[in-house]
């Protein structure tokens, strides 16, 4: 039945609206044809919200597993010991695989009474990662996967941005960070705290750095005088923007690494998409990365759960102080371009690689940064 409200029917039942009768109990829904509503549950996207259309019908709980748009949002984070799980990485490892690996409890197990025990999306299990909340979409051709944050503990101020793409390997990775980032007037000093990014600037993996024009200094510091800005070595500039690239790779591969098992067991991915709610860090898998990475096996770091990171060629571009749109501004702005030695870099694929690496205003700031003076640095496998 429906309610029919106008100002006559309203008037007549002393304002009350006129309930009508409609003839046939048909579902309005059964006219709708299995593309239309795979249509739909598309655009839906998110996990939880497809999770919830399998409780309304036989037909929704069949259709919905044949989606190929998913978003899965891990809504919290559980300790190693909740979990069930064997976590013994400290700092970053430790809490990648506590986002990754650990419950989205809450929300999903919400959804558990309202599914059946032979056709439900999600089994009743104590925990659930992406993976096993995965397992039963056959046909997901684009996912994209949301941390509740990203990894690099920063303080406020600090601005620490990364986009990277993978195949088996690292493919490429841009940078984005700065010592300060405040309104106009206003200034924050602090620094990213990552004791294995240090660890590995201390063990001299930074091999050389030099100016475009092949002014060089070593990584001690010492080098020519001018030809590398003085603010790049006073209170430790230098080692401080080191570390804060290592730190964004080491939390790439780690998030390259927890992939395996969700690329392997969704062969009809072509994209995938790793990011977190604070917008940090985001890991992209286009489709032909994804068939290099089944095709061949990733090397792992053998300190830690990640993907081993390959030497490194980079290009390096700094400003003291740089204004943004929006009356910010960035003190020891920080532009880091990267490729691994074996794959040249080609100007204008670097370029374009930049320009969509980031939202306004930090495109802008990209952009800006890379169009000064450039410093090429090398680094070791790690």
């Amino acid at each position: 039945m429906y309610l029919e409200f106008s100002p006559r029917n309203y008037s007549q039942m002393g304002g009350r609206p006129r309930v009508c009768e409609i003839s046939g109990s048909d579902d309005q829904l059964d006219r709708l044809p299995d593309s239309l509503l795979l249509l739909i549950f598309n655009k839906l996207d998110d996990i939880k919200s497809l999770g919830r259309c399998c409780a309304v019908c036989k037909r929704f709980n069949t259709l919905v597993p044949q989606v190929d748009n998913v978003i899965v949002k891990v809504d919290c984070v559980i300790s190693g010991d909740e979990s069930g799980l064997n976590v013994k990485g400290k700092g970053i490892f430790g809490h990648l695989m506590r986002f990754v690996l650990g419950s989205i409890v809450k929300p999903l197990q919400a959804l558990q009474q309202f599914l059946g025990h032979k056709r439900a999306i999600l089994e009743e299990i104590s925990h659930h990662s992406p993976g096993e909340v995965l397992r039963n979409f056959k046909e997901i051709k684009h996912l994209r996967i949301e941390l509740p944050g990203g990894e690099l503990g920063i303080e406020d101020g600090v601005l620490l941005k990364w986009k990277a793409e993978f195949g088996t390997t690292l493919e490429s990775c841009v940078i984005l960070g700065a010592s300060s980032l405040a309104k106009k007037g206003k200034k924050s000093n602090s620094c990213v705290n990552n004791s294995e990014a240090e660890r590995v600037v201390d063990g001299e993996n930074l091999v050389s750095v030099e100016d475009g024009n092949g002014n060089g200094n070593g990584n001690n510091g010492n080098g020519s005088s001018g030809s590398i800005p003085e603010p790049f070595y006073t209170n430790g500039g230098l080692k401080l923007r080191v570390v804060w690239t290592i730190s964004s790779l080491i939390a790439a591969s780690a998030r390259h690494f927890l992939l395996q098992q969700i690329i392997c067991d969704h062969p009809s991915l072509e994209s995938l998409v790793l990011t977190d709610c604070d917008g940090q860090g985001m890991l992209c898998m286009g489709k032909q990365q994804l068939c290099e990475f089944r095709e061949k096996p990733l090397v792992a770091s053998a300190s830690s759960n990640r993907t081993q990171v390959p030497a490194l060629n980079m290009k390096l571009w700094y400003a003291q102080s740089l204004e943004l749109p929006g009356g910010m501004r960035m003190e020891g702005a920080t532009l880091v371009a990267i490729r691994p030695s074996d794959r040249p870099m080609v100007k204008k694929d670097t370029d374009a690689f930049i320009a969509g690496a980031f939202e306004e205003p930090f495109k802008t700031a990209a952009k800006a940064l890379a169009k000064g003076r450039t410093y090429l640095l090398e680094m070791n496998s790690f």
